[in-house]
This record gives structure tokens, C-alpha cells and sequence, in this order.
């Protein structure tokens, strides 16, 4: 609704106090091809330009204030409002240069890691009792910190896997191997898991959709500006270099890297762009067993859910149609062996950060360096916090709540939440554009909206999970194969309203349309977004801003084609909707 100032201005809070407690992200650096909209989760390394700041910012923090350091007051607020607010901030904190970006995201993610770290350094030290969530998370963190065993390791776990793509003599091995990557969290050819019916939001369905690819996004293989042919060049050489660490010869390698370019610019060509997946409508297509295979005939889909363990399903939502139709004469038209290739090449790419440093190095060498300007990665124990908090972020997450996030911390987040909620109430019931109608279908959403604050009420269970501390890398596929099972046995049962999309340490936030809710983990409801010991004024001039920001995403081209119960039904009457557009172009134009 691009309304969110108004949420301010209710509770006496300028935007300039925003801007002036949260400094949100310091320009990307140079050469950063792919824009963040979620900062990076990051770490405390030694000799980070930022950590030497961060204990002026946790001091800051323990005032419970805002910090008028931050701000530039030899610059004029009307000629450059950033600079006025965000200067002083700017000039102690530069661009680290293992980060592409810098921000107050990063700063409490900083934060955050190191009460991670203690946690998982303690964990490893102790002998909990076996299968005991504390034994996973510190056999886990310990597997990922021996590097002497991962270099000494190098791609060795890798074979058994390898060995089973070379032995690939048939479509229907092809199809067996397919399904088997992609269950151990392997993005080969296209996706498939449980999601809400988006028309019926009480049930689970299966869902397939376009993927495959090695670079971000379609784009990166269809656009022919110079700067993307030549990204294009150096994600051959990437391919290239990756699978001669996997013992190919040079001159086998060029032919490997032009197979697998050449078959994933195929599936580039056939998936949407991301601007046409943001409407829920285009890529709601359900579909019943029948369907399914008169869409994909070569494609065996009764074998694939058997390779996989799914449950009975009976019906999939197929996100892009036009994406399988052309997969299906793929499978047709490549041969074999190219297929072969590219698969090996997928699966080096998923384990490549578990493996040995030469396969870590070339892979931050593409990603890392030329996708994101970044000059260096990051220290190992910042990478195994992350992975941690990947694989068993809600085993981990239970310690960091009981160490960050205390009962009155949550009480008084879900108060705010509620005060913000009455404001946006308010807002709806005297919007001069929109008529009754629409209205009490807006309100009726609203007053559903579904709040969840810092964790969920029932933790996940790992019992399944196998964790010990062997090989990292097989620590890591297994938690993935454990997500995978776990998202499949969702099918066919009433959706779960109380699960979590965010581990709780998760610096972020977000509104699920299907679901009608808003979720802020414990991550982010820290200083200095949010201090439960600091005035109003500060706490909702900074997580104030983001439970707003959340909260319109119900109400914007997306949120507003769902339903209060989440299922995709529009509630806006046609001369509501034009009036709305016609407003928001005016916002567009003027900005």
C-alpha cells in the first residue's frame, strides 16, 4: 500500500529517525553484478575493518538510544538526506572486504554469529548424550572445523555418487539419478516439494517448478550486453576449472564446460523471468497424475516419486508449464553422456563449500569475486556457523533464544505488533479510494493476520538426521536429504500454521500471502532494531519499520490477490484496483 510512513507518523516517530538508526546497507562494492535484497549473513573475523567498530556499536546498543555519531550534520538534509543521516556511520564502518555490501544487517548478523559460535564451540567440546540435539550441533560444527580432514578427504565422499552418474546407460537411469541429486539438495533440471494449495490454503500439494542452473538466474545466460557475454565467458572458465580439480584433462574440460552452457541456456530459455513469477496467477497450474504425464510423456513422474520416497500425491502444482514441455523434449533430444556431464557438474557445485580448499577457492572465485565484487571469503568458523545454522537451525536456534531472546523481550515485540496492526486498521477504515466492498475484505485480512515472534511454539525434530563427525561434506548432503524427506512427508496432510520459514538466529523477516502471516525471528528483534529496554520512539522507528514494511506486503500486487485465508482469490472490486494503480503510478513517476 506504500503506506508505511503513516505507520511513523502515528506514533510521533519522523522517518529521519529511521534513517539515523539504521543505516541499512553502504553502497555495493565495484564490480557487484547481482544485487542484494537480503543482505548476506556474515561474521567477526580477525582483521575485519568492520570489527573494529563493532564494539562501539555494542556499546551504543547497551545505551538502549539512538546515536547522533551516526549522522553528518555538515550536510544539508535537503541536498543529500542520506549522507545528513548516515554519514557518521558510513565513515567508521567501510565495505570489509570479505562482504559485497555493509550495513546495520550486517552488524547485527556480526553480532549474532558470535553468540552462535560460543554455543557450537561449547557443543563440540562436550560428549553429549547420542542423537541429543546438542551432540548434532557439535559433531556437526566440529566435522566442518577439522579442516585437516576435508583437505586430507578432498573429493573422496564425492565417489560413490560420481561412480553412479558414469554408470548412466538409459532415460530411466538418467530419470533415477535426477531424482536422487535432487534429494540430496542438488539443483539439477527443475525443483520439486510440498506447498500450500494456493487455492485451497488448508492443504499441501506437490509442487514442480523451473530450475536447474548454474548461475543466478535466467538472465545471466539470455542478456547480450557486454558485461554479461563476458560473465558468460568466465562462468565457462569456471566449469572449466572446477572439473579439471575433478581430475578431467584440459582438453576434455572445454568440451564438458560448452555441454553444460549449452544445456542449461536451454532451460534458461524456457523458464520465466522473475518479474512474471511475481504473479501468483501465472504460476498456479494444478494438475492431476493424468496431466502431469500428458505434459511431460517421456518423463516417467509414477518411477520419479518412487525414487524419492514421496507419499501418494495426487495432485502437483506445476509452476511454469511452458518450462516442461520443452524439458520433456529434452530428455528426448540431448544425449546421454551430455546429461552425464551435467549432472557431475551439479553435483561438484553443491558440494563444492564442503569439499577442500581448492574446491572452496574456485568456487568463491566465480560466486564470490566476480558475481559479487567480494575480494575474500570468509574465515572458516564464520562459514561452519552459517552451515550450522543451515542444516539445524532450530536445534541450534533453541540456544540462541535461551541466551538472546528472553520471555519479556517476546511479550513486548508482540505488543508493538498489535499497536502497528490497530494503525493500519485505522488507515483502512478512511482510505478516501477504496470502497466498502473492498474494504471489509481488507479489514477481514487484517484482523487475520497471523503474527509470530522470535521462534516457533513446537521445535522441529532431527531424530532422523545423522550427524557425526566424519566427513563434513556427507553431514552436509545428509541434512539436505533430511529437509528434502521432511518437505515431502508434507503432502497430502493440512498445513501446519505454526511452522517456521526462518531459523530463529535470521537477521529478516517476511509476510507469507498463502499463509497470511508475519514472521520476525529472534535474529532480528536485537539492538539496533529492536531493544526491549529502549524508548518506544527507538524501537518503532527501527523493528517498527520492518513489522510495517511486512505487514503491506498483504496489501501490494502480490499480497492482494490472496484471501484472509490465504488462498488465491481476488477481493479488490476493478474500479478499487484502478484507483490503487493510478496512485501508486503517481508514487512511481514522482520518486
Amino acid at each position: 500500500m506504500r503506506r508505511s510512513a503513516k505507520f511513523m507518523l502515528r506514533f510521533g516517530i519522523p522517518l529521519f529517525v529511521l534513517m539515523v538508526i539504521l543505516p541499512l546497507t553502504r553502497p555495493i562494492a565495484a564490480g557487484q553484478i547481482q544485487a542484494q535484497i537480503s543482505v548476506a549473513v556474515e561474521g567477526m573475523a580477525g582483521g575485519n575493518p568492520a570489527a573494529a567498530n563493532l564494539s562501539a556499536s555494542e556499546d551504543h546498543a547497551a545505551g538502549h538510544g539512538i546515536d547522533p555519531a551516526n549522522m553528518d550534520t555538515t550536510c544539508k538534509p535537503c541536498e543529500d538526506f542520506f549522507h545528513y543521516a548516515d554519514g557518521g556511520w558510513m565513515a567508521k564502518n567501510p565495505v570489509p572486504s570479505d562482504h559485497p555490501s555493509w550495513g546495520t544487517f550486517n552488524v547485527l548478523q556480526e553480532r549474532n554469529r558470535a553468540v552462535l559460535r560460543e554455543i557450537l564451540e561449547d557443543a563440540a567440546k562436550k560428549s553429549a548424550a547420542p542423537g541429543s540435539n546438542e551432540q548434532k550441533i557439535g559433531d556437526f560444527y566440529a566435522s566442518c572445523m577439522n579442516e585437516q580432514k576435508v583437505e586430507a578427504d578432498d573429493i573422496t565422499p564425492l565417489q560413490p555418487e560420481l561412480e553412479r552418474i558414469a554408470k548412466i546407460q538409459s532415460a530411466a537411469d538418467l530419470q533415477s539419478e535426477i531424482a536422487r541429486l535432487q534429494s540430496e539438495g542438488v539443483n539439477t533440471v527443475f525443483r520439486f516439494g510440498s506447498a500450500q494449495d494456493r487455492k485451497d490454503s488448508t492443504q499441501v500439494i506437490g509442487f514442480a517448478g523451473q530450475g536447474g542452473l548454474g548461475m543466478p538466474d535466467r538472465d545471466y545466460y539470455l542478456k547480450d550486453d557486454a558485461k554479461s557475454a563476458k560473465l558468460r565467458e568466465q562462468y565457462v572458465q569456471h566449469v572449466e576449472k572446477m572439473l579439471e580439480l575433478m581430475g578431467d584433462n584440459a582438453a576434455k574440460t572445454a568440451l564438458e564446460a560448452k555441454t553444460v552452457v549449452t544445456l542449461e541456456t536451454k532451460l534458461a530459455e524456457a523458464s520465466m523471468t522473475r518479474v512474471e513469477m511475481r504473479d501468483p496467477d501465472a504460476t498456479y497450474h494444478k494438475m492431476d497424475a493424468a496431466q502431469l504425464s500428458a505434459l511431460t510423456p517421456d518423463f516417467s513422474w509414477p518411477s520419479y516419486f518412487k525414487e524419492i520416497g514421496a507419499p501418494p500425491i495426487a495432485s502437483v502444482n506445476v509452476g511454469q508449464p511452458k518450462f516442461f514441455d520443452s524439458l520433456n523434449r529434452d530428455f528426448k533430444d540431448v544425449p546421454l553422456d551430455d546429461w552425464k556431464t551435467y549432472l557431475r557438474w551439479h553435483l561438484i557445485i553443491a558440494a563444492a563449500p564442503g569439499l577442500s580448499s581448492r574446491f572452496v577457492d574456485e568456487e568463491f572465485n566465480f560466486n564470490g569475486k566476480i558475481l559479487q565484487g567480494t575480494e575474500k571469503t570468509l574465515p572458516r568458523w564464520e562459514r561452519c556457523v552459517a552451515s550450522t545454522d543451515r542444516e539445524l537451525g532450530e536445534a541450534l536456534g533453541q540456544k540462541y533464544v535461551d541466551k538472546a531472546f528472553p520471555p519479556e523481550a517476546k511479550a513486548r515485540a508482540q505488543q508493538m505488533v498489535q499497536n502497528l496492526i490497530a494503525a493500519l486498521r485505522e488507515d483502512l477504515t478512511t482510505l478516501p479510494w477504496m470502497g466498502p466492498e473492498t474494504r471489509k475484505a481488507a479489514l477481514e485480512k487484517l484482523n487475520a493476520f497471523t503474527p509470530k515472534i522470535g521462534y516457533p511454539d513446537k521445535w522441529r525434530d532431527y531424530t532422523a538426521y545423522q550427524v557425526d563427525r566424519g566427513s563434513y561434506v556427507m553431514n552436509v548432503l545428509r541434512g539436505r536429504q533430511f529437509e528434502f524427506d521432511r518437505n515431502l512427508k508434507k503432502i497430502g496432510k493440512p498445513v501446519d500454521r505454526k511452522e517456521f520459514g526462518m531459523t530463529p538466529p535470521t537477521v529478516n523477516a517476511y509476510y507469507n500471502s498463502s499463509m497470511n502471516e508475519i514472521v520476525f525471528p529472534a535474529g532480528i528483534l536485537q539492538p539496533p532494531f529492536y531493544d526491549p529496554k529502549s524508548d518506544d520512539a527507538v524501537n518503532y522507528g527501527g523493528i517498527g519499520a520492518v513489522i510495517g514494511h511486512e505487514m503491506t506486503h498483504g496489501f501490494d500486487d502480490q499480497g492482494r490477490k490472496s484471501d484472509a485465508q490465504g488462498n488465491l482469490k481476488p477481493w479488490w472490486t476493478p474500479d478499487d484496483l484502478k484507483n490503487y494503480q493510478a496512485r501508486a503510478d503517481c508514487v512511481e513517476k514522482t520518486i
